[in-house]
């Protein structure tokens, strides 16, 4: 299974945020989308992602507040991505090497979305699931050969 796979199930619902925008206006975005991560574009281009990572961080170094720093300031500007073509076992090792729950995929510069360590999880059920199912009903159609009976 590839990345692709998993883009096309999740859909192509993406939310991005630029970098000089105040991290309380991103944070409010992440709560009201229901969503814990952003990916940050300036003039086209990934510069970082925002996850509730760097928000915690940003609570954390402002004595339990979020301050009023911008996004620039706290976001991951060196996320890992992945590509279309990267295979699921890669994803996984990637995100639990690096604690990465969220990852931006690109194809060269253009962002065609982000998975998360949840959509990798749900793609690999369903794909044991349905192999599960498929097995066992190869099980249950088992032929019977003649000496047998």
């Amino acid at each position: 299974m590839k990345v692709s796979e998993i883009l096309q199930v999740k859909g192509n619902i993406l939310f991005t945020i630029t970098p000089d925008i105040p991290i309380t206006e991103a944070v409010s975005v992440m709560e009201e989308k229901d969503i814990g991560s952003l990916v940050v574009m300036e003039y086209g281009d990934l510069v970082g992602i925002l996850t509730f990572r760097e928000v915690i961080r940003a609570i954390h170094k402002n004595q339990g507040s979020l301050g009023t720093g911008t996004v620039r300031k706290y976001m991951d500007d060196h996320p890992l991505t992945v590509t279309p073509e990267t295979e699921v076992n890669e994803v996984r090792r990637m995100m639990l090497e690096k604690h990465s729950r969220y990852l931006p995929v690109m194809d060269a510069k253009t962002l065609l979305g982000v998975i998360s360590f949840y959509d990798v999880a749900r793609a690999v059920l369903e794909a044991q699931s349905f192999e599960n199912k498929m097995l066992k009903a190869y099980i249950r159609d088992w032929p019977v050969e003649e000496n047998e009976q």
